[in-house]
């Protein structure tokens, strides 16, 4: 066996026999998702998303994975946030933010950690850190949201930088928070298995947009689910809900009505904040055409 293939199998198995500290959170680096394949359907990621500088994060949390997420370096935000769906037992806790060591140093252990005061320079080059939304007037938009996590500490592992994007007040707290609501309902009500859930970003089709010209900001949030196991008995007014269904969230008031139209009927403070809900098949077209590239998001379509 060659000396490089034999490094790489070693290299492979001293990150495997890394400690995991009771407490912390951990965030898994990796080329691939095969560490937490569990949170995609049928154990197979979205296909079509690949860039330069996309980074499948495997997220740990107490020696669990708890959700995975693709984060892209350049932008310093995620693409997407995977995870399985559970009604919490709890409350939302504290907003105790982290950063990925990973991202910032080769070695680096694969424990998040909480931000350092001062924060190190390589840490501020590799990553979001808290710097950028501080007076930015976009808020820390969870791609997954804590209380669609079951135990405190699958919802503490979901306040990471990693699995944020800039997100508008007026969206965050108005209509899609109203869409993550609706979804637990559904959940709750009518599915009988697993709900997987996909949940990110779509970015501006011409011109970025950046807060503190480093973390880029999505022009749209966007978010589908696949629950293959469900009440025979739906109602007429939930079937076209199940096995999958899908939505788009403005994340910009200015933007064209091309993709979600604007309720001018809303109240000022969420007013072009409009989400619009979708089949799959219409999301993954509009993904398509944004991002330049066949996707799909449930290997199939849930079936």
């Amino acid at each position: 066996m060659c000396q490089r293939k034999m490094l790489q199998i070693s290299t492979g198995a001293l990150f495997l026999l890394l400690p995991w500290f009771g407490g912390l959170v951990l965030g898994e680096i990796s080329r691939d998702f095969s560490q937490c394949l569990s949170f995609f359907y049928k154990e197979t990621p979205p296909e079509g998303f690949s860039a330069e500088g996309d980074q499948p994060i495997c997220q740990r949390y107490q020696n669990q994975y708890r959700f995975a997420s693709l984060y892209h370096r350049q932008h310093r935000a995620p693409l997407y946030s995977a995870y399985v769906l559970s009604p919490p037992d709890g409350k939302r806790p504290k907003s105790i933010w982290k950063y990925e060591p990973q991202l910032a140093f080769s070695r680096a252990s694969s424990e998040m950690e909480h931000f350092h005061i001062p924060v190190d320079q390589n840490v501020i080059e590799s990553q979001a850190v808290l710097d950028d939304y501080r007076n930015s007037n976009f808020t820390k938009g969870h791609l997954n949201p804590s209380m669609h996590e079951k135990t405190k500490e699958d919802r503490e592992a979901t306040f990471t930088l990693t699995n944020v994007v800039p997100q508008r007040a007026g969206s965050n707290s108005g209509p899609w928070n109203s869409l993550e609501n609706e979804v637990l309902k559904k959940f709750t009500a009518f599915c009988n298995g697993s709900m997987h859930v996909i949940t990110g970003a779509m970015p501006y089709a011409s011109k970025s947009r950046w807060i503190n010209n480093r973390v880029s900001v999505p022009e749209y949030m966007w978010s589908a689910y696949c629950c293959p196991s469900y009440r025979s008995d739906l109602p007429d007014s939930v079937k076209p809900f199940f096995p999958t269904y899908a939505a788009v969230g403005r994340n910009d008031r200015n933007s064209g009505e091309e993709i979600v139209p604007v309720n001018v009927k809303a109240r000022a403070s969420i007013r072009g904040y409009d989400v619009r809900r979708m089949s799959l098949q219409t999301l993954e077209g509009i993904l398509a055409q944004r991002l330049a590239m066949p996707i799909s998001l449930f290997n199939g379509q849930c079936e």
